[in-house]
């Protein structure tokens, strides 16, 4: 009997679709509404609040929740919630917004998404911008992309409860690999799983996410290899590319039925650590009982410590998080040990090791060099080739 870990907030999901019966009359009266744009991170977090990922927000935060969430990790209520969910508009439509009016989200393609009810505006001056870098990304340079997110925030924060209306074509795109919450625990209940290993990954699996894949198979039921659809950066790999090479991995090197791959809309905010616990609440939503993490989770660059991420669950409260946080060491190809390892399995020294990262694969994928089996497994990099050779 499948045991899962309860959604954050104890409540059951809270996904923000409307009824598909309502959809057709709401989209129709979302027409005579004030259309606020959205940029492609807002139109990820309606998607993600439609399908019931973050849950239990019911919309947008207010100035309240946002500055609990940047300075605490807390909403307004005391929940436990470490990356704000915010909507932004210029200074001119944000005036014309009356207080408690609906308004029409829209995203960059003009399609209407959701219906929201604003019932607070709130000032995102530079100094706010400066604050919500500092504490959740723990820097304010500009070159930082999640920064450079937050300092291109419109003048006025939007609040509000949201009514999903139309989730587009994106749920489409991928067929079955979109995943919603209350479908991957439906799944993970038919199997009979009640411990479930989150993998978060934007990249092509190499040896060493294989290796922290069957590392989680050891001590869970099973793995969930959960990849971002939403927008990444240059030069990644895009989606449908990632998923031929990660299914290759899981046909040839898994045992059958002890890995799930599926994705989630998300766009990534490159938050390390804070974006670390925020994967962690997501997936708690899914069902999953861990989240496995690495080395320098959800970073980038030089900006956080390799293990920043692993090191943030311990600074938790009681009760903040069901979830909780697979810590594995830096993984790596020992050439003595003829395998996969970690500094507290191999006792060889470092002149042994084959260093493995998804930056050095692409770049020896865009070069056209031929990737070693103690890098990446043949029939990954075969689909991979594939890819490079088109470009």
């Amino acid at each position: 009997m499948s045991q899962l870990v309860e959604p954050h907030g104890g409540q059951g999901l809270k996904p923000l679709l409307a009824p598909e019966t309502e959809r057709a009359a709401e989209i129709a009266r979302a027409a005579n509404l004030k259309q606020v744009p959205m940029n492609s991170k807002e139109m990820s977090d309606v998607l993600m609040l439609s399908m019931g990922a973050y849950t239990p927000l019911d919309g947008f935060m207010n100035r309240a929740d946002w500055e609990g969430v940047c300075k605490d990790m807390k909403l307004a209520s005391g929940l436990f919630w470490p990356i704000p969910v915010t909507l932004t508009a210029d200074q001119a439509l944000a005036d014309s917004i009356g207080d408690g009016e609906e308004v029409a989200l829209v995203n960059e393609d003009g399609l209407v998404m959701a219906i929201m009810t604003v019932n607070e505006k709130f000032a995102l001056s530079a100094e706010d911008k400066a604050f919500e870098a500092q504490h959740v990304y723990t820097t304010t340079d500009p070159e930082h992309p999640g920064v450079q997110k937050v300092n291109e925030q419109r003048d006025v924060g939007l609040a509000g409860p949201v009514n999903v209306i139309d989730e587009g074509e994106f749920p489409g795109l991928f067929g079955d690999l979109y995943q919603r919450p209350a479908d991957a625990r439906a799944e993970f209940a038919d199997k009979g799983w009640s411990e479930v290993a989150a993998f978060q990954t934007r990249n092509p699996m190499h040896r060493s996410h294989e290796y922290l894949a069957k590392i989680a198979v050891e001590i869970c039921d099973g793995v969930y290899i959960h990849q971002v659809l939403g927008a990444l950066k240059p030069g990644d790999i895009p989606a449908e590319t990632r998923t031929k090479a990660i299914q290759a991995m899981i046909d040839n090197y898994f045992v059958k039925g002890t890995v799930i791959q599926a994705g989630y809309p998300i766009e990534m905010r490159y938050a390390g650590p804070r974006e670390a616990l925020f994967h962690a609440l997501i997936r708690q939503n899914y069902g999953c009982s861990h989240l496995i993490v690495g080395r320098d989770h959800a970073g980038v660059g030089d900006y956080y410590g390799p293990f920043d991420a692993q090191h943030i669950f311990d600074k938790l409260w009681d009760g903040a998080l069901e979830t909780q946080p697979l810590k594995i060491d830096i993984t790596f190809y020992c050439k003595k040990c003829m395998g996969m390892a970690t500094a507290k399995t191999c006792p060889h020294d470092k002149e042994h090791h084959v260093s493995i990262s998804g930056t050095k694969q692409r770049e020896m994928l865009s070069a056209g060099e031929d990737i070693p089996p103690e890098f990446s497994r043949p029939e990954v990099v075969a689909v991979l080739q594939e890819y490079y050779k088109n470009l």
